[in-house]
């Protein structure tokens, strides 16, 4: 007890720490970054101040927090039209070249592996970008719409994959079980949308929430995302496909009220258990594996941003994809935010790692490459930004 209460004295003290100091950097290294360095710092492979043993499920929470965010921005619209079909084109591609590319540098490695690094390697961090495309008011743009659309997918694919073929599960009955967990979540969407009109938790006419009403639809919130979540863990997949689930269904639960639902959402997720799930995720990072291998290290990264945000940058300029990208620069930003992967590629190594899949300094890399295209990508395509001409007063 005394260690686990010290282990979460240092990863809070992290949680406080990371705003200030990203603060003080004046925004060169997103806050997420600032929170895995902390978490590498007072980890057990550096420090040795604090470890995730007894605190699993805050992380557990902190990471489905971020996703059901993510899934609730997501439109599903959006993903069915031009756009998303060209987006779920170049995540196809991406993919493809991922697996082809470690199957290449890993001759030995079984599909099972060269598949979770390829989920890893084309993966988009939508819950991380998000943040920072609000904080550069990007979202109702026609660049931000196309990263949502991009970003979706790069969630939405990975995850999926991941459910059907990294499991004991053999296709067909992933296949079927996946069926079954879309059931449940459609009825997710259905009957609790019932249940709150008759309760008479949304004040017909207002569009304000009672502070009771909006505690007990919060409580709703967190018991339809543990509860899918369970939902995934009993069918044997990861966990980050209930909590997915949940941001969507959650999105179409919470008709006119989804914009106050959400900021309360963000608060209590981005006050507390993301930015806890973040410090986790550093703190299993190996330091000496990236000081061992710094050019497998960068070019990971490199790889990143070749197999996920290249194809989306090539389709952007010579596909008419309907984004209303008009500009090479708008395209290569898109690119750019495409290849920032994180949470997924924690998602996917921690499942490899469960799995026997992936050695753990393998991981460390990945998610250190992926720690390095959310402090690099969206930094790059914000001096893009900054780089174009200011237009002639008329």
């Amino acid at each position: 007890m005394a260690a686990m209460s010290s282990s979460l004295f240092w990863m809070v003290a992290a949680v406080f720490a990371a705003p200030l100091l990203a603060r003080l950097l004046r925004g060169h290294a997103p806050e997420v970054v600032v929170l895995l360095l902390l978490g590498v710092l007072i980890g057990p492979h550096a420090l040795g101040l604090a470890s995730t043993t007894g605190i699993e499920m805050i992380k557990q929470l902190g990471m489905g927090l971020l996703f059901l965010l993510a899934g609730m921005e997501i439109d599903l619209k959006s993903l069915a039209g031009r756009q998303g079909r060209w987006a779920w084109t170049t995540w196809t591609v991406g993919f493809v070249v991922a697996v082809a590319a470690t199957s290449a540098f890993v001759p030995d490695a079984a599909l099972t592996q060269s598949v979770a690094l390829g989920l890893a390697i084309s993966s988009t961090a939508l819950g991380t970008l998000l943040p920072i495309l609000k904080d550069r008011g990007l979202l109702p743009s026609a660049l931000g719409r196309s990263v949502l659309t991009h970003g979706a997918v790069g969630e939405i694919g990975p995850v999926v994959v991941m459910a059907l073929l990294l499991t004991s599960h053999s296709p067909l009955q992933a296949g079927l079980l996946m069926a079954f967990f879309v059931v449940v979540t459609i009825a997710a969407i259905v009957v609790p949308t019932r249940l709150l009109h008759r309760a008479g938790l949304y004040r017909v006419g207002d569009s304000d929430l009672s502070p009771w009403s909006l505690r007990t639809l919060l409580r709703g919130v967190m018991l339809l995302l543990t509860g899918l979540m369970a939902l995934a863990a009993i069918l044997e997949f990861d966990v980050v496909l209930g909590a997915f689930a949940a941001g969507v269904a959650l999105s179409r639960i919470g008709g006119r009220h989804a914009h106050a639902m959400m900021r309360s959402l963000e608060q209590v997720g981005f006050g507390f258990f993301i930015p806890m799930f973040f410090v986790a995720s550093g703190m299993a990072i190996e330091i000496a594996a990236l000081a061992e291998h710094p050019w497998v290290f960068l070019g990971l990264a490199l790889l990143i941003g070749v197999a996920r945000g290249l194809p989306v940058f090539l389709t952007e300029q010579w596909a008419d994809t309907g984004s209303g990208l008009n500009t090479t620069r708008e395209r290569l930003q898109l690119g750019l935010y495409a290849a920032t992967g994180l949470p997924i590629i924690v998602a996917v190594t921690e499942v490899a790692l469960s799995s026997d899949l992936m050695k753990p300094a393998t991981a460390s890399l990945l998610v250190g490459a992926g720690a390095l295209t959310v402090l690099a990508f969206p930094f790059a395509a914000q001096i893009l930004d900054r780089s174009t001409p200011a237009p002639l007063p008329r």
